[in-house]
């Protein structure tokens, strides 16, 4: 491997002046010095003056971790049960483990998330209680639940940055006083009164606890469908949309993160065209919906019937379920697109299919949503039995789920499965480094066990898909971050090369680890049996795309194969793959679902790494961090020496993040949050253009859509650097 992380590293100042104003250190990495050179070492000064200035006066001192525990639990900051499950001694052991372990932030904006929002506060807000090592302690003792040698494994992977739970579980592992260490949640609506009711109360529950939900709408009745067989009473989708809104706004957990909250419908419902113009900018006050998030399924008919210049036509959910037996969501409009049409008894309306793209990518202008699931891409590569209907608040999680039944007081009379999302990320430079296997391996049980922790009494669906399925999301980020420390342009052919072989990788050790927790529960999940990793070999097994030639299992290029040699990172080969099918047909895996790349946000500023996988949008990106103004974030690993690297996203154009993103595809069992970048000049076609390559190229989802503005033109500042990006 090409070492090159000790000139990205940051140089901390010996010696900060105590009352410098680490914000305007932090500006001045916005601002070239005389040499016309980026003065990174000015936001490592304002790390500095942060941690000197602010943090340590603010830092509740105590005498021992013995007493400082004492202290935390007895007054109700931290949960007894978790430091219960271990020796005085071992507790000791392993904060001083943390403590030696040379953490340290790399870039302002990290340490201000961190303390902003993550770490333990006094409850008056006036203290700090813990620091970034001792917060990572925390976490990996409630994750390994009593099992020191699982504790030191999570800790040593949190600590170092090669490993990152998504915030629920970081910001609330441990603590007395918390939500649900659970990322997102996807809910099914039905089309009842009941089922309705549910979801609402599904919103406020699930909010309160700290997780996004995103609710599925497809299966309710269009506006004007009959109730109770009298015509043109259903009001459609739009006021369900409204109240499930303002669900959102009045619940959120402890005030520490906002309910958020997506729809999904479906292209080929009759509500569709209404939906998308709540979104308008011009909407009418009544129909509006500002805060909610939209998502729009489409199947391939829609696609190849816009091609055709034929119209769509939207099928009416009651009279397909009455039909059918079968609620619309389920049935596949692709696979019984031509016989719906030619049922008398389904009625239908139609509409342009080329203007609905149109429309779609118009809304997408003004709004950034819809988000796109590209239903039958997703349902091809599922290798669980079931049909996937919807995606989540950032389009990665993508699961079968279950319908629920309803007695009249709204009691469950069958509980189905809908979906909570235990997340976290490898860095994946840090992961390298590592050599990727134990990496890999930590970070699939230590959200296993987030998935074994957690109880949602609140929506018994959830709770039991949880408890029955294990599933999970290991996501990835720094991906930019670490293509440029390499010497390795984005999108280039080495870069893609090394995606593939990076995905295909860490695939082999996340179902090894999962194989392994199989073997030692003595069960794999429910529902095994009838997946497709249990298939046999060479007739539809999962795995036989790594033994038939489908996917590249070696290295593509000299470049890549050598960065894998380098670091110590062995690629499994065709045996390896054919050893490990035979292993799981015959003692199954423990999670029904094991990977998903979110989008990666604040948690990519505390472990300083490029979001998820993609490209930069800016090489000094510009937050702004609530009442404190503008704050300053320096890509990673970025020097004055290797800048022709980091051409942002917008730069770098969206057909090589497809590409990219493609690549990565075909190894994830779920999806990957996948947001477009184009530049003001972007036309509506052009986007309807990226989302049919996106389409082929085999993506699953699409998240937002990003426009660059132009605000700075004619504006820029002399010596700015993110003004003249």
């Amino acid at each position: 491997m090409t070492q090159t992380t000790q000139t990205a590293q940051p140089t901390h100042s010996p010696i900060v002046d105590p009352g410098a104003d680490p914000h305007a250190l932090n500006a001045m990495l916005n601002l070239y010095d005389e040499d016309g050179r980026i003065q990174f070492d000015k936001d490592h000064e304002a790390v500095d003056a942060f941690l000197d200035g602010h943090v340590r006066p603010r830092m509740r001192r105590f005498a021992s971790t013995a007493a400082r525990l004492d202290y935390l639990i007895a007054h109700d900051y931290y949960d007894p049960a978790v430091f219960a499950a271990y020796t005085p001694a071992f507790l000791d052991e392993i904060h001083m483990r943390a403590a030696n372990a040379g953490h340290r932030f790399e870039t302002f904006l990290g340490a201000f998330k961190f303390y902003r929002s993550y770490a333990l506060k006094s409850f008056d807000g006036e203290e700090y209680l813990e620091d970034f090592p001792q917060r990572a302690a925390a976490v990996a003792l409630a994750l390994a639940d009593g099992d020191e040698d699982a504790a030191r494994d999570v800790l040593d992977e949190i600590v170092s940055g090669r490993f990152q739970p998504a915030t629920p579980t970081f910001l609330n592992l441990g603590k007395a006083q918390r939500g649900e260490p659970v990322s997102c949640f996807l809910v099914r609506i039905e089309d009842n009164m009941e089922s309705i009711s549910r979801g609402i109360n599904a919103a406020l529950q699930l909010s309160k606890r700290g997780g996004g939900v995103a609710l599925l709408l497809s299966n309710l009745r269009e506006a004007g469908a009959p109730i109770k067989h009298i015509e043109h009473q259903s009001s459609g989708v739009v006021p369900v949309m409204k109240l499930l809104e303002d669900s959102f706004s009045y619940a959120n957990q402890l005030g520490a993160r906002q309910g958020a909250g997506a729809v999904y419908l479906h292209a080929h419902h009759p509500d569709i065209m209404r939906f998308l113009d709540t979104k308008r900018e011009n909407a009418d006050e009544k129909i509006r919906i500002k805060s909610l998030a939209l998502g729009v399924v489409i199947p391939d008919i829609t696609f190849e019937l816009a091609k055709r210049r034929e119209p769509m036509a939207l099928f009416s959910p009651y009279d397909v379920e009455r039909e059918y037996g079968v609620p619309f969501a389920d049935l596949g409009i692709s696979a019984h697109y031509d016989e719906l049409l030619a049922n008398p008894r389904i009625r239908r309306t139609e509409i342009d299919a080329r203007g609905f793209f149109t429309t779609l990518a118009q809304i997408q202008f003004e709004s950034g949503y819809p988000y796109i699931l590209f239903e039958d891409t997703a349902n091809r590569a599922n290798p669980i039995a079931g049909h996937i209907t919807m995606s989540n608040l950032c389009s990665e999680i993508l699961q079968v789920q279950e319908p629920s039944t309803y007695r009249e007081d709204l009691a469950y009379d069958h509980v189905g499965r809908d979906v909570s999302c235990n997340l976290g990320s490898l860095n994946i430079a840090r992961a390298m480094d590592a050599g990727l296997a134990r990496p890999v391996r930590t970070a699939i049980r230590a959200l296993t066990a987030v998935a074994e922790h957690t109880r949602i009494d609140a929506v018994p669906s959830i709770r039991r898909a949880n408890d029955e399925g294990h599933a999970i999301g290991l996501g990835q980020m720094n991906l930019h971050g670490f293509l440029a420390r390499e010497g390795i342009r984005y999108g280039s052919p080495e870069a893609l090369d090394f995606t593939n072989l990076y995905f295909m990788t860490v695939a082999y050790h996340a179902y090894t680890a999962s194989h392994e927790l199989a073997v030692e529960h003595g069960r794999a999940f429910a529902g095994f049996e009838d997946s497709a990793y249990a298939k046999p070999a060479g007739a539809g097994n999962h795995f036989d795309k790594y033994l038939d030639g489908s996917v590249d299992i070696a290295p593509r290029t000299e470049r890549v194969a050598e960065l894998f040699a380098g670091c110590g990172v062995e690629v499994p080969t065709a045996d390896d793959w054919r050893a490990l099918q035979r292993a799981i047909m015959r003692d199954g895996i423990y999670n029904q679902y094991l990977q998903a790349v979110p989008p990666t946000g604040s948690i990519s500023y505390i472990n300083h790494a490029t979001s998820s996988i993609h490209p930069i949008a800016a090489k000094i990106e510009i937050r702004k961090e609530g009442k404190t103004g503008r704050m300053y974030y320096p890509a990673p690993y970025m020097t004055n020496d290797n800048l022709e690297l980091y051409a942002d996203a917008y730069e770098i154009g969206w057909k090589a993040i497809v590409d990219t993103y493609a690549e990565a595809t075909r190894h994830i069992d779920q999806g990957l949050s996948l947001t477009l970048f184009f530049p003001d000049t972007a036309t509506t076609r052009e986007l309807n253009q990226a989302q049919i390559y996106a389409w082929r190229k085999g993506i699953k989802t699409l998240y937002y859509i990003r426009i660059r503005q132009r605000a700075l033109e004619g504006t820029a500042v002399d010596g700015c650097v993110s003004c003249t990006l």
